[in-house]
């Protein structure tokens, strides 16, 4: 493996671990949703796998920082699932994730000028 591919398989990690609360918000900002429907959303977009070490801790995290809200629900004849919801002050997080992705990339195009 040359040491260029060393340092993209170091690195793409700690992007998409970076960006993932933000992910994680802003599926929950179009609609509440459970967690293997998250995983599963998340694996489409990120072309990876989302380990449920990963998604879990994240959604608990989330809901401990009051960032989202879950709830069981037992759909007829289904097995109860937590639902997670954001809140008021995750919408504002997520609004200001955005605008802080937004000044990134606007530095980056600012660099290659």
């Amino acid at each position: 493996m040359s040491d260029a591919q060393t340092l993209i398989d170091r690195w793409l990690p700690q992007v998409r671990k970076g960006l993932l609360e933000m992910l994680i918000l802003e599926l929950l900002d179009q609609r509440t949703s459970y967690g293997y429907e998250i995983a599963q959303r998340l694996r489409g977009v990120l072309e990876a796998e989302i380990a449920e070490g990963t998604l879990y801790p994240l959604l608990k995290r989330l809901s401990r920082d009051l960032m989202v809200t879950n709830e069981w629900i037992t759909e007829a004849g289904g097995a109860p699932r937590k639902y997670y919801a954001i809140t008021p002050e995750g919408r504002d997080v997520l609004r200001r994730m955005r605008a802080e992705l937004e000044r990134i990339h606007r530095a980056r195009k600012e660099l290659l000028k």
